[in-house]
């Protein structure tokens, strides 16, 4: 195994219905390090550039006004196979579809405020935790 790091966000349906603590409690029990966190209400460039990559999809104005609406919570997590680790715990992005005992199932709402984002790859990990915190990159 290898050590990795990747990104997670507590997105604001989750910050709202004040989950934030239940959630980093859930990270933590499955062994994820917490190497940076913190609080941040993201400006529509913070968010449109976070999600560039979605920019031609047609849920990407929707998907900046929820990430826009209210306080999120990004933290850099690390672990041996962080990325998989962490997905895992997420769940599927629909609630309804995800297992038992993941953040989704057990906080989201539907498939658009689904409590949590994570990072998809090794590589997408390394650029989402260089974009809000760039000292944790692994080189």
């Amino acid at each position: 195994m290898a050590v990795e790091r990747t990104l997670s966000i507590i997105k604001p349906d989750a910050v709202e219905q004040n989950n934030i603590g239940n959630i980093l409690a859930m990270i933590q029990g499955a062994g994820l390090e917490i190497l940076g966190m913190r609080m941040l209400h993201l400006s529509r460039a913070q968010a449109e550039g976070f999600y560039e990559v979605h920019k031609d999809r047609p849920f990407f104005g929707e998907l900046v006004e929820f990430m826009t609406r209210g306080p999120v919570v990004v933290s850099a997590l690390q672990a041996d196979d962080a990325v998989v680790r962490y997905r895992t715990l997420m769940g599927s992005t629909n609630p309804a579809e995800a297992a038992d005992a993941t953040i989704r199932k057990a906080y989201g709402t539907d498939i658009g405020e689904n409590a949590c984002h994570g990072s998809d790859s090794v590589e997408n990990g390394r650029i989402e935790v260089a974009y809000f915190f760039p000292e944790y990159v692994l080189k």
